[in-house]
């Protein structure tokens, strides 16, 4: 036979563990105080007996719903005391009863936590007054004060609770907001980070990697006898394989914690704009693109003394648009020009240093198919797709902008390949 489970009443319902002790409590005394015959008022009690046994018993049934069952609780409690009151009275009954007031302040609604303290004071005043107009006596101002002890004395406590337990956890939900906002600016700059990694690897890695490929391929095509062709293709081979090797260490110890001294600053050096003549050499001694010219040229001073930040922004568009160009461009000349800084970058003259303009311009090769149609050609070497990408990071890092795409040449309307990046250079522009 299957087994049948117990039924158990849903959590809202099923009273609490505390409730529990406080009712088994409440009735263990009340039972031992009216054996012995302890009662409040001993008068009145001989004469009730047993029968006070009955408010003790619903107070006791009240207890076990102090959590769950507010503000009902608290009426039935209020009922029973007012029948133990006028039977002689238990104080196990008013003990208990303590205890719901303190509950019904601590785990009632908001509105009966706010109201139930000024109500036991008014009752508390109304109590007081009224005995003392009725008997005229001042032994009636100790029934005032017990009476403020079973009701003002259990809500105030009730009220200093509840406001330390909502501080706790203000500051628990704050600490928690505190936590994740700390969380989600810690995962911004992680990100941030792999994206200037992700960055630097490319420009500086890639771009020996595919003049790699792009010689090493050249070489493979060679069925010439001679082999001067061939020893000059791995020669420049060797020539990037130890530059990026240099460079793969340089970036290594950027991510170690290096020491101050002269390793780390050689570590720590950046390319800058005077290097682009020895970068445009190795761009030219390559046989990888047959018929590929490079040109470099500066205007307004171009190569006047530039932030750090934005000089080495500079390189490193030039550095990829060269790659780009011995990957995909057609034989003719590829043109570097440095626009738009006066030459002494704008300190002396009294007027504020315009954008530096980094111009790369390349000859597209034929893409169209006999239908007119264009179609993508295909690369000397395998590329990421990321490199446009990179260039216009950094760009707009620096508050700049970045234009990559076809367009019309000088020369008999030649199509051409043009990247524009204009850097902001002046000392308020984001570094």
């Amino acid at each position: 036979m299957p087994r049948r489970l117990p039924l158990l009443l849903p959590p809202s319902v099923r009273p609490h563990r505390d409730g529990v002790l406080v009712a088994l409590a409440g009735l263990a005394g009340g039972l031992i105080l009216w054996w012995f015959g302890l009662y409040n008022n001993p008068r009145v009690g001989k004469e009730y007996g047993a029968w006070l046994l009955i408010p003790l018993a619903v107070m006791c049934l009240s207890a076990l719903g102090r959590r769950s069952a507010q503000p009902w609780v608290l009426v039935v409690a209020v009922a029973a005391l007012a029948a133990d009151v006028a039977m002689g009275s238990l104080l196990a009954t008013i003990i208990v009863f303590t205890d719901v007031v303190y509950s019904a302040v601590l785990y009632g609604p908001s509105r009966l936590s706010r109201t139930l303290l000024p109500a036991s004071v008014a009752v508390t005043v109304a109590v007081t007054l009224g005995l003392m107009a009725a008997t005229r006596e001042p032994a009636t101002l100790l029934l005032g004060a017990f009476c403020g002890g079973v009701t003002i004395a259990p809500a105030w406590t009730g009220v200093v609770i509840r406001d330390h337990r909502n501080a706790a956890a203000a500051q628990r939900l704050r600490a928690e907001q505190t936590a994740l906002l700390s969380e989600m600016d810690r995962v911004q700059a992680v990100t941030a980070e792999r994206g200037r990694m992700a960055r630097e690897l490319h420009d500086v890695v890639a771009n020996h990697l595919s003049a790699i490929a792009i010689h090493s391929t050249a070489a493979l095509s060679l069925d010439s006898p001679d082999h001067t062709a061939t020893r000059d293709s791995l020669t420049v081979i060797r020539e990037n394989s130890v530059q990026g090797l240099a460079e793969m260490r340089r970036l290594i110890g950027l991510l170690r914690d290096a020491s101050g001294g002269d390793e780390a600053a050689e570590l720590t050096a950046s390319p800058t704009l005077a290097g682009l003549d020895a970068l445009l050499e190795r761009a030219r001694s390559g046989a990888g693109n047959p018929g590929l010219k490079f040109s470099l040229r500066y205007e307004h001073g171009a190569a006047a003394s530039l932030p750090a930040p934005v000089e080495l922004a500079a390189y490193r568009v030039v550095q990829e648009s060269v790659t780009n160009a011995l990957k995909h461009s057609a034989p003719g000349t590829v043109t570097v020009e440095l626009l738009g800084v006066p030459p002494d970058g704008g300190r002396g003259s009294g007027h504020r240093p315009g954008p530096l303009t980094v111009r790369v311009t390349s000859p597209l090769r034929d893409t169209r198919d006999p239908g007119g149609t264009d179609r993508l050609p295909a690369p000397r070497a395998p590329g990421s797709g990321a490199g446009l990408i990179g260039m216009r990071e950094r760009v707009e890092l620096l508050g700049g902008a970045l234009r990559a795409g076809p367009a019309d040449g000088s020369n008999g309307g030649t199509r051409i390949w043009e990247v524009r990046a204009e850097l902001p250079v002046e000392e308020g522009s984001p570094r």
